[in-house]
Order: C-alpha cells, then sequence, then structure tokens
C-alpha cells in the first residue's frame, strides 16, 4: 500500500514486484483510527479469505521502529497511528513492513525499475512535497531511527516560507508541487502570464501547477520560463544531495515527472553547474522514474517479502 494525502493505492504483487491485480484505491485517511481501519480494509479485500503472507505500507512521514507513524506533515491527523501491530493482529499478516513512502518507491525504482544495475541510488519524489530514498552498496539505507531520505526538508533559505513541518525555507517550499504554484502565481499576479490566468478561469491566485506544466508543453513563453526557474531549484536540491551521496543514478519520482522534458530539460541544464566539481568529476546521472504512482505499494510489497516474519521490523 502507498498512502498519500488524498487517497490510498494497494495492489497484490509476487515477489519479483509484478503487479497480480489491478490498483485499488481508497479515500486517504484523516486520522489515526482511520488510517489503521483503511489499511485492514484493504488488506481484507486484497488478500480475500486467506491470511496475507506479507503487507507491505509506505506512508508520508516518519515511521519509528515500532512500525508507528510518528511524524506527518501532510498527513497531520493520522500521527500516531500503530499500523505495523494492526496488521499484525488485526489482519494476521506474517510479515510486515511499515515505513516512508518515498523509501519504499526508491526500493521499488532500484529493483525493477529506473535504477536497476546501479549500486548507489537516491531517489527523489517530486509531489505535493518532496521525499527521497537512498541505496548504498545495493542496501536500503533508513538510517539509526528509519528516518533517512528526508530531503524536502533540508533548508535552501532560512528566510523562506513556512513549512508544514514547522520551519522555514524547507527545499520542498520550492521544488515541490506546492513550489510550482507559488512561482505560477506570483507571475501571474504581476500580469506575465494571460494564458494560465486564462487557465485558471481568469483568476491569477487559482493557477496551480497543472496549468503551468501544460501550458508550457504547449509552448507558452511564461510557462517555459516558470519551468526554468522551478528546474533551478530542483537541480540545487539534486546537487546538494549529489555532493553528499555520489550516487550512480538520481532518480526523480512523483507526480511532476509526467510533465516530461519540460521539467526535466531545464533541470539537467542546471544541475551540472551545480554540483561541487561539475563538469570535472564523474557525474551522477538524472533520470525520471518509470514505476509511476504504482511505485510505492510495489515497493513496500518487495520489503514486507523480505521482512522478519515476527513482530521485529523488516529491513
Amino acid at each position: 500500500m502507498d498512502i498519500g494525502g488524498t487517497k490510498l493505492l494497494a495492489i497484490r504483487v509476487d515477489d519479483r514486484g509484478t503487479a497480480e491485480t489491478e490498483p485499488l484505491y481508497m479515500a486517504a485517511p484523516g486520522t489515526a483510527e482511520e488510517l489503521v481501519s483503511a489499511v485492514l480494509a484493504a488488506a481484507g479485500q486484497l488478500s480475500g479469505s486467506g491470511r496475507p503472507e506479507a503487507v507491505g505500507v509506505g506512508v508520508p512521514g516518519l515511521v519509528d521502529r515500532s512500525d508507528t507513524l510518528l511524524f506527518a506533515p501532510n498527513l497531520a491527523g493520522a500521527a500516531g497511528a500503530r499500523i505495523g501491530s494492526a496488521l499484525r493482529v488485526g489482519a494476521s499478516a506474517a510479515r510486515v513492513w511499515v515505513g516512508n513512502d518515498a523509501t519504499a518507491a526508491g526500493w521499488a525504482e532500484f529493483r525493477v525499475g529506473a535504477g536497476q544495475g546501479s549500486s548507489d541510488m537516491l531517489m527523489v519524489t517530486l509531489g505535493t512535497g518532496i521525499g527521497g530514498g537512498v541505496v548504498s552498496g545495493g542496501q536500503l539505507i533508513e538510517g539509526a531511527h528509519r528516518f533517512a531520505g528526508e530531503f524536502g526538508h533540508m533548508v535552501v533559505d532560512p528566510n523562506g516560507p513556512l513549512c508544514p513541518c514547522g520551519k522555514k525555507g524547507c527545499w520542498e517550499r520550492y521544488a515541490s508541487g506546492a513550489g510550482l504554484g507559488v512561482l505560477a502565481r506570483e507571475m501571474a499576479v504581476a500580469g506575465g502570464a494571460a494564458d494560465l490566468t486564462a487557465r485558471a478561469g481568469g483568476d491569477p491566485e487559482h493557477v496551480k501547477g497543472e496549468h503551468v506544466t501544460a501550458a508550457a508543453a504547449a509552448g507558452d513563453a511564461a510557462a517555459l520560463e516558470i519551468m526554468r526557474r522551478f528546474g533551478w531549484w530542483v537541480a540545487l536540491g539534486l546537487a546538494n544531495l549529489a555532493n553528499l551521496f555520489d550516487p550512480e543514478v538520481i532518480v526523480v519520482g512523483g507526480g511532476l515527472v509526467d510533465a516530461g522534458a519540460v521539467l526535466m530539460d531545464p533541470v539537467q541544464e542546471a544541475f551540472e553547474g551545480l554540483v561541487e566539481a561539475g563538469g570535472i568529476r564523474p557525474m551522477p546521472i538524472v533520470v525520471p522514474a518509470v514505476l509511476g504512482p504504482r511505485a510505492g505499494a510495489i515497493g513496500a510489497g518487495l520489503l514486507a517479502a523480505n521482512a522478519p516474519g515476527s513482530a521485529g521490523v523488516g529491513h
């Protein structure tokens, strides 16, 4: 399962990550109790009358070693949900993995997606916020407390806008879908984006990221300029990560990747100039994800399949 800000996606996969069912979609839960109930309901629907061999759940936040959702800036009402224990008891799941959704997506892209063949890979998901996953030496890196990969909360401007996490100037305020919308509205309010304003029904305050990507794909000059600025912010964060981890591959996923070349081209153009010793050192390659919105659920399932068959957390 992959739980986002607006929906829960569940799918049954085999131990190679191949889908065995069409995705099951449910409304995103608002509270911890609703989250647990939704997870149990989805597990029951996909396993039928049998006991599920393994259940994996990716959630947009910090999951501790007791498989409890500790903190979720974009799903705040669900904090405290004891997902792992609910699955072991309520669904009688033999194996359970509960962790960050972008971490799970990263593992899926590493095993069966755009990162296949590498040994050191980063996953960056650009959506409502920004998540991430780290694979080093072929191993998933979750960190001492399982909180690794919170790339979106790198502070890139301490005087920047307030983030839902409570800090100011986090990378995801600039390089997520929300950040793209802010850039677009600023230009539209200033009167420099007539096509975007028209797409938003004539109100520049209603311009959203999807209006920008559609207009950019149609060749609108203002939208392309916004994507160039936005791509620079994306590349800045990717360059910081390249300096920290020196990966072979950086896989960029999330809903914004559907924009295609109008996003990836400006990111690629800015990336090398922002990395330390760019143009001299061997550079990580930056590629779009290939598994789409199912990546988090596939990765969670693969991780659950290899989790210990006990009350412990799988790694």
